[in-house]
């Protein structure tokens, strides 16, 4: 079977990227919800079943800043799910580097997360009693995995929050509170930080300071960032958009503009 939908390099059509180039890739990845689904293949298909994601083949290329894109209903915060292991595939599956997710228990994803993968959601989630540092550093706590100073600095630098070290949540703005969150997600050095919609919940001017810092942690850093949004001001900072529709991959698209991005979501699903 012809493989869909992996992710080219800058520049146009490439030959095939080896494996070992993509940060996280899904196999024919099928996703469905509802009753008599299993979240596992051998679901007893019952007639309220929905097929969030259909055979889906994806790359994510290492040090590269990916937006997902698609109307509502499109199977894009599936795509998330499955990418970052929050949701296991029905069928096919889902590997993060080499490590295939669906032959780990519970508790080893769990750790795998926590250990390899960052998040960034629109809510922020920060603890509302603890600084910014302690903010910053709380997924290494729960993994009892001591500070490293210098990364932490770097981190701290890069993200602009010098000086707000001491501050509260309650003591920053939309903007600088979303910074927190950033810098949370890098902290454990993931291999993938994940964003949901990072900047829905703030406005044009500081989401698009949010979208510079995203682009700038990939250029600079090599971070491999991902990225839902229905934006296509938001998709205009990353290096590649993959657009689904109906559960397919039906598009992508490399140095992407606004208007190209609005221009291909107007017309998803022709063939």
């Amino acid at each position: 079977m012809a493989l869909k939908g992996w992710l080219k390099e800058p520049g146009g059509a490439r030959p095939p990227v080896a494996p070992s180039h993509f940060a996280v890739r899904l196999e024919a990845a099928t996703a469905v919800y509802g009753a008599g689904s299993s979240g596992r293949a051998g679901g007893s298909g019952g007639s309220a079943e929905v097929t969030a994601l259909r055979e889906v083949t994806a790359g994510i290329h290492r040090g590269a800043f990916t937006a997902v894109m698609g109307p509502s209903g499109s199977g894009k915060s599936t795509f998330l799910h499955l990418a970052a292991g929050l949701e296991r595939p029905a069928s096919g599956r889902v590997l993060l580097g080499d490590t295939d997710l669906s032959t780990l228990k519970e508790t080893a994803l769990t750790e795998l997360r926590r250990d390899r993968i960052g998040f960034v959601f629109q809510a922020y989630n920060l603890i509302p009693a603890l600084g910014v540092t302690d903010n910053i550093t709380l997924p290494l706590r729960f993994a009892g995995r001591a500070t490293d100073p210098a990364w932490l600095a770097e981190i701290v630098s890069a993200v602009g929050l010098d000086g707000l070290l001491d501050r509260r949540p309650n003591e920053l703005s939309g903007g600088q509170q979303q910074r927190v969150a950033i810098a949370r997600a890098l902290v454990t050095r993931p291999d993938v930080v994940f964003a949901d919609e990072p900047t829905g919940a703030l406005d044009t001017n500081t989401g698009a300071q949010v979208l510079r810092l995203l682009r700038r942690l990939v250029d600079m850093l090599g971070q491999t960032v991902v990225m839902v949004t229905h934006d296509p001001v938001a998709a205009s900072y990353a290096h590649h958009v993959v657009f689904l529709a109906d559960g397919r991959i039906v598009g992508e698209l490399d140095a992407p503009t606004p208007e190209s991005v609005a221009a291909r979501m107007t017309h998803l699903g022709e063939r």
